[in-house]
């Protein structure tokens, strides 16, 4: 709608469209990068710095967008309504212009104040309309109301419904939507909104339909439900789309009333308007999303053709998407939904090509045959002239070249042509996929069309092409030369900390994989930290350096670096280069004596920290500090990673009480604990039964084995080894509450609840519970013995068993006689994995090169048929109980193979680290290679058991 008053002698006009459907609809396809525009502004004048374009009137015109508000001047014409403009910011290429904020300056007030012309006897509707653009703007940018002030300007807008004024009218519902008024508030808007409702001029009705549904409550709205289901058939598209929008929002808070416009919704879905057919098929399916069947029934009836909206058919598209991935049809059956999706590839609307191209490509085991028609129309959108769908169809591929890169490597001709397209976005993902798809050969005519291209692009995109990178060096080890080469040129330009970091951790990544990478890769490494800005990138070089530079053939070449960094760098660097001095020391016999006096120059240094580091390795290297009474003391306590967290180390701190006994580091628990259960309980859920854990204990070891060593009956057990996370034992909806905690000790077990005896487990002791008040946790404990050592498991058949007494309300004494009762619970089954502790490592390879490689044991088994390599690695971590390293977990979906890393700590201090290769083969078949490492063989022995068992 042209809201703009035309002129004789503006050649151009600026139109204001107040958009049909509100900024928070939730089924707008660009609801997250278009925004409706805001209210208009007051009386602006909008004039380009050169004579040659129009000047225009935009006193209804919206803020300007961000394309336009870099090249224009604002200045104000009604001086008493508008503050003082701001200049912001230039640019060399806007001819010295300025732009300027036409809001700065508005105070709450001083708007309030200008409210007061909603009262007026004869309204002012441009004056209306530019106080509540003021009102909208303070509301957006975070300013609130109080209670009062909220009520006046809401009774105030009210008041507006008399101006017959089609612009003020539109601008009265945005206002009342944003104050959002209170439940005694609504009734006096109720009727005007009512009436506008059934109104003859379309654009009230739809607008009055959308205020009216995000301000009333669900008694009001079964009044006007009539109404609503005759606007959702209406044929005005406005309209209909209005009340299908007012129902997908409804559907959060009144779902019964909603569900009942089912043939509403399903008629409107077969209209001739894109919208309405869109937003019907949005709320339909939201509707029956929790129903599966439904949802399938839905999708089917839909493919059959009956849907020629293009935004209703990529909703359609997501749908169908959906409904594949839930059934997990194999590739090798019937697949009636993929033949849709293939056939919107011949769609004449561009965005449902690209979005059943982008569906098709997504889909779990999607073979190199189904993707080639997805393939080849994203290759035609590559040499499209819209930026836009190249944008689409480069950001696709590049996601394909992860998983399928031969698929994708006959789009490499293509993509080489945008690596020079304007849009960098666009550069970035076409380099960044060649990097994935290209062969060993085409590595150096790469890297030289990337030596001008880095220069162009921002930060952001410049980690993309360095992780890009990264990958192909490995893929490719024998290109490391020519890739490291431009990762240190790189390295040397110009950035930001996260550039930096993503190339330093690029390198350190090629130097631990690829081992003749090492030397060159320390060497640029310490050119870097010459001249490096950022201290936490200057520290971890120096400890990378310090684990890896004494290995080389010649450690003496960076001592020269290291101590620079004492003489030039700030005292946190210096105190990480003393530390890596020391590791050279120790491992390189024959710099010892150098060390030792570039160790005590640093005795003279400033900060306290550095002296007091090179005090301890100084006595530490030459066999005076009580740590260091061996060689391998001195390598443990220099190159050991600290297996303690440090949030329980800090906890533990805390803690301590000063005393004549020291802090006992053995004593930190080495495992963290995620919340117990009984904490996490919802408010009003009923707890009357025995807990294992009441709410103020907190979730470390610590405060376990503090519970269990003030019970008499347990402070022979010994050391707490390791306290699992509650088990619960009943169900969440059950009259009584009980879940179970498993303490394992070196030669027992205990555990909260009564049970009966199981076959490897002897009951010693119980505790029971005297007595347990309404709605109040309580604790009850039972020990078992076991043979020591040994990870015995088993299933306990666990019974409630307790009397129950009437309570009298005026004394709250309970009576003498009760009544006998007893209540079944879930099984509690003691596992392998509650014997092993989460302990992770810094540096999975250095853990593991130093541990005895007569300890290690291999072995491979059969994991048989699993739908994926993910939930294969997930049940193997099960069953072990170990700490996942290096984010080895998490497996990339559709890959073929790959390698977990886990560590921890067997029942007896017992160090184990674990590398598990897996393969899956077409039949969906795993294989998985184990290879363990320990202190004890015997516990080596004793994992493969476990896996063998599990």
């Amino acid at each position: 709608l042209n809201c703009i008053r035309r002129k004789e002698n503006a050649p151009q006009r600026l139109p204001f469209f107040f958009p049909s459907q509100p900024d928070s609809d939730p089924c707008c396809p660009l609801r997250h990068s278009c925004k409706p525009p805001p209210p208009p502004v007051p009386s602006l004048r909008i004039q380009r710095g050169h004579r040659h374009h129009p000047r225009v009137d935009a006193a209804a015109a919206p803020a300007c967008s961000p394309a336009l508000s870099s090249r224009v001047r604002v200045a104000p014409t009604a001086p008493a309504a508008m503050a003082q403009p701001l200049v912001v910011k230039k640019d060399d290429d806007l001819d010295e212009e300025e732009y300027y904020s036409p809001f700065l300056g508005i105070e709450k007030g001083a708007v309030l104040q200008e409210a007061r012309c909603f009262h007026d006897p004869q309204l002012d509707a441009r004056r209306c309309c530019q106080v509540i653009t003021k009102l909208l703007y303070l509301l957006n940018q975070g300013d609130t109301f109080t209670k009062v002030e909220a009520t006046e300007v809401f009774f105030a807008t009210t008041k507006l419904f008399q101006s017959k004024d089609a612009g003020l009218r539109r601008m009265v519902y945005l206002m009342i939507k944003e104050l959002s008024p209170s439940a005694d508030e609504v009734i006096i808007v109720t009727s005007s909104l009512m009436k506008d409702m059934n109104s003859k001029t379309d654009m009230y009705r739809a607008n009055a339909i959308r205020v009216l549904c995000r301000i009333i409550d669900s008694t009001l709205l079964t009044q006007i439900e009539r109404y609503l289901k005759q606007a959702i058939v209406d044929k005005n598209p406005v309209v209909a789309s209005a009340a299908l929008v007012s129902g997908i929002y409804l559907l959060q808070t009144s779902p019964e009333v909603v569900k009942r416009w089912s043939n509403e919704v399903q008629e409107a879905v077969q209209s001739r308007s894109a919208l309405v057919q869109f937003h019907a098929l949005a709320l339909l399916h939201q509707i029956r999303q929790n129903d599966r069947l439904a949802v399938s029934k839905l999708v089917t009836s839909l493919t059959r053709g009956s849907v020629r909206s293009p935004l209703a058919q990529c909703l359609l598209i997501r749908y169908t998407s959906q409904v594949i991935r839930e059934s997990g049809v194999s590739q090798g059956g019937d697949r009636p939904f993929f033949d849709f999706l293939e056939s919107c590839l011949r769609n004449k609307a561009e965005m449902v090509i690209l979005e059943a191209a982008r569906a098709i490509t997504e889909l779990n085991g999607v073979t190199s045959r189904e993707l080639t028609p997805a393939i080849t129309v994203l290759q035609l959108f590559l040499s499209s002239s819209k930026p836009v769908l190249r944008f689409a169809a480069v950001r696709t591929l590049n996601k394909v070249a992860s998983t399928h890169p031969l698929a994708v490597t006959n789009c490499n001709i293509d993509m080489e042509s945008l690596i020079s397209d304007q849009n960098r976005s666009i550069a970035t993902l076409a380099i960044t996929t060649l990097l994935k798809t290209g062969n060993e050969s085409s590595v150096d005519r790469l890297m030289k069309q990337m030596t001008n291209f880095m220069s162009d692009i921002a930060d952001e995109f410049k980690i993309v092409v360095v992780e890009a990178i990264r990958s192909l060096c490995l893929k490719f080890p024998l290109k490391y030369r020519s890739l490291m080469n431009f990762l240190s040129n790189i390295l040397r330009e110009e950035g930001g900390f996260e550039y930096k970091k993503a190339i330093v951790d690029s390198i350190i990544i090629l130097i631990r994989d690829i081992p003749d990478a090492k030397e060159s890769g320390l060497f640029h490494l310490c050119e870097f930290i010459e001249d490096c800005e950022f201290t936490y990138l200057s520290t971890q070089i120096l400890h990378f350096l310090g684990n890896e530079g004494p290995k080389t053939s010649d450690p003496s070449k960076y001592i020269r670096y290291i101590y620079n960094r004492v003489i030039l760098e700030n005292a946190t660097v210096r105190a990480s280069a003393v530390s890596t001095l020391a590791k050279f020391g120790a491992l390189v016999d024959s710099l010892k004596p150098r060390i030792f006096v570039l160790l005590r120059r640093c005795l003279f240094d400033g900060d306290d920290e550095v002296r007091d580091r090179a005090t301890l390795y100084l006595k530490l290297l030459g066999g005076e500090a009580t740590v260091g009474e061996t060689e391998k003391d001195v390598n443990d306590f220099l190159f050991g990673a600290l297996d303690i967290p440090l949030v329980n180390l800090e906890t533990s701190l805390r803690n301590y009480e000063p005393s004549e006994a020291p802090f006992d580091i053995s004593s930190v628990p080495k495992e963290t604990k995620s919340q117990p259960i009984a904490e996490k309980k919802a408010t009003g859920k009923k707890a009357t039964g025995p807990s294992a854990v009441s709410g103020p204990i907190p979730s470390v070891d610590a405060s376990y084995e503090k519970l269990l060593s003030s019970i008499p009956e347990f402070a022979d057990f010994g050391k707490l080894f390791k306290s699992s996370a509650p088990v619960e034992l009943t169900e969440a909806e059950t009259e009584y509450s009980v879940n179970v905690v498993k303490h394992i000790y070196d030669g027992h077990v205990v555990v909260h609840v009564d049970a009966s005896e199981a076959d490897e487990f002897l009951e010693v002791m119980s505790k029971p519970l005297r007595s347990l008040p309404c709605d109040a946790p309580g604790q009850t404990f039972v020990a078992f013995e076991k043979p020591e050592g040994v990870p015995a498991t088993g299933k306990f058949s666990n019974t409630l068993r307790f009397i129950v007494k009437e309570v009298d309300p005026s004394t709250g004494e309970a009576e003498d006689d009760g009544v006998d009762d007893e209540y079944q619970l879930e099984d509690l089954e003691i596992v392998s994995a509650d014997y092993m502790l989460k302990v992770g490592v810094s540096n999975f390879r250095n853990a593991w090169e130093s541990m005895d490689p007569e300890s290690e044991r291999v072995d491979e088994y059969g994991l048989g048929v699993r739908e994926s390599l993910a939930e294969a690695v997930s049940a193997v971590i099960s069953i072990l109980g170990m700490q996942p390293c290096e984010g080895t977990d998490v497996v990339p979906s559709n890959s073929r193979s790959h390698t977990c890393l886990l560590s921890g700590v067997f029942i007896g201090n017992v160090k184990v680290l674990v590398r598990l290769s897996f393969g899956i083969s077409a039949p969906k078949e795993v294989a998985m290679k184990l290879a363990v490492r320990s202190d004890d063989p015997e516990i080596s022995d004793k994992i493969h058991e476990i896996v063998a068992n599990g």
